[in-house]
């Protein structure tokens, strides 16, 4: 007996037992609610979704093509049709979550309006969009299984044994929309109370993974903007401690931590460490401070900071900010020593497997399974830096490259090159190529879809309120619709429409007011 037979029964049981109150309770109608909303609470999605990640970390270990990606979303909609198309093009969900931008928060979800990627934005947003994001994949649990049963219940009509079965198959198997979220903390907003206590407010909303970077919080900048200043390592780790304690209270035993590195760019500390021995972790961070060795007092001004660093007298280098200067070039250096302690993100300047690959290679000199994440970001141009990689390739083999400009790549002119194909084809392989060489486990976009709207919205209005007028919608949007299969064209079923219409029929039977006649716009396309 099917899962789905069996809640029917257990349902039609509970019924006998409640006696003649429960008369009017159809056991299917139950059991199609049920199965609809299969996750009762969103601690119950981070359960989950914190063992999908760590059997898809076990994959990537056993086999390196076996990576994940995300697409960066900064709406439930937007994240639900993500997942749609997702199934809709691959039949499954398999190794493929959603990302959760600090940055689209900033610039997108704030009351304030409009913020750079600074810790601006009100605390509680971040949960508050987890939160909306599972509520809309569960809505289209919901939405697809509720097709399910409307072919279910036409099957029956028809007498199709055959087809019933395959149907209630397909609900008993049924995949869920419902995937893991990365989830960005920022710098932890505060103290590691502070991250602490954010940290819970996201797993409630059913994050299994929380990013979390080395910045310092009052002074967090985008990782890929200039201004970056790190903390020494026992400030980081005591936040993460914080997110680890925050899984272990609320029961996600296996819940996930991203911790990112910002070292490479940024060249500033807050502080200067605190160390108790020669080689501990506060002396190594303090190591990479910038200044003079001195040797006596006469040296030290006043205001003056000095510390024990090698055995010598050390003055860092301080700004007028109070920030205390690193040493030029050691970016790289703090990277590996960051990821060692505890760090599994690299924000870098452009997109290079050979760099990444490198620092890889000497963090697993000291852990052999480091896995990383990737934000193979929008920040990035793209195009410009692997046609630049192609160039100084082809030069380097001695290769002619005289007919290409290396400053002026970018140019359109240059698009139909061999040049351009090789580059676009780097490209294309860039996440396979460097989850193989350069140990990186999850793949993400930051911010896409900020640049997908502004680009489908460009086009809709450029015709719309030019000379195409209403052809710019019927053909630029909803002709593509149809074309594509794409389920908003019905956006009342979409929406939930259908789904209440038949809670109308299990609530109140032939009486139910229903917005599914035949005055419904919708029908028009039914059938194409």
């Amino acid at each position: 007996m099917s899962q789905y037979q069996k809640d029917i029964e257990a349902i039609a049981s509970l019924r006998e037992a409640m006696g003649s109150g429960w008369r009017d309770i159809t056991p299917e109608y139950a059991a199609r609610m049920k199965t609809q909303n299969r996750f009762k609470t969103h601690l119950d999605i981070a359960k989950y979704t914190a063992g999908i990640m760590r059997k898809d970390m076990a994959d990537y270990d056993a086999d390196t093509a076996k990576y994940t990606q995300s697409l960066g979303c900064w709406h439930g909609f937007i994240g639900q049709q993500k997942l749609i198309s997702i199934k809709k093009h691959f039949g499954h969900t398999d190794k493929r979550y959603l990302y959760l931008s600090g940055w689209m928060v900033a610039a997108l979800r704030s009351e304030f309006g409009p913020l750079p990627d600074q810790s601006m934005h009100e605390k509680t947003t971040v949960a508050d969009l987890i939160r909306e994001l599972y509520t809309f994949l569960k809505q289209a649990d919901a939405w697809e299984l509720n097709h399910l049963f409307r072919d279910l219940d036409a099957a029956r009509d028809a007498g199709d044994s055959a087809k019933e079965a395959e149907i209630i198959s397909k609900i008993d198997n049924y995949e869920t929309h419902v995937v893991p979220i990365i989830a960005d903390i920022d710098a932890g907003f505060g103290n590691a109370e502070a991250t602490y206590l954010m940290a819970k407010q996201m797993i409630e909303a059913g994050a299994c993974c929380i990013q979390i970077e080395n910045q310092v919080s009052d002074e967090k900048q985008c990782g890929h903007q200039d201004g970056k200043v790190t903390v020494p390592h026992a400030d980081f780790l005591a936040k993460i401690r914080a997110v680890r304690y925050a899984f272990l209270e609320l029961g996600i035993d296996d819940g996930v931590i991203v911790a990112r590195t910002d070292s490479l760019g940024a060249g500033l500390t807050k502080q200067i460490a605190v160390t108790n021995e020669p080689g501990d972790l506060g002396d190594q961070y303090n190591a990479f401070l910038d200044g003079d060795y001195i040797t006596s007092a006469d040296e030290i001004q006043n205001g003056d900071v000095v510390v024990k660093s090698n055995g010598k007298l050390l003055k860092p280098k301080r700004l007028q900010s109070g920030l205390f200067c690193f040493k030029e070039g050691s970016g790289e250096d703090r990277v590996v020593l960051d990821c060692i302690t505890s760090l599994l993100w690299i924000e870098t300047e452009k997109p290079h497997v050979g760099q990444i690959g490198g620092m890889v290679n000497r963090i697993r000199e000291v852990v052999p399974n480091a896995k990383l994440v990737y934000n193979n970001s929008p920040s990035f141009n793209w195009t410009l830096n692997f046609r630049q990689q192609i160039f100084d390739a082809w030069s380097a083999e001695g290769k002619d490259v005289s007919a290409y400009d290396r400053a002026r790549l970018m140019s359109a002119d240059y698009d139909a090159t061999d040049l351009a194909a090789a580059a676009d084809e780097k490209i294309r392989t860039f996440q396979a190529d460097a989850s193989r060489e350069a140990g990186i486990f999850h793949h993400l976009i930051t911010l896409p879809t900020y640049h997908t709207a502004a680009l489908s919205t460009d086009q809709l209005a450029k015709g719309y309120f030019g000379d195409q007028g209403m052809l710019a919608y019927a053909g630029g949007v909803q002709r593509k619709e149809i074309r594509e299969g794409i389920a908003t064209v019905k956006h009342q079923d979409m929406a939930g429409s259908n789904i209440g219409d038949d809670h109308k029929e299990y609530f109140a039977g032939d009486a139910a007011l229903k917005a599914g006649g035949k005055d419904n716009t919708m029908g028009q396309f039914e059938n194409i």
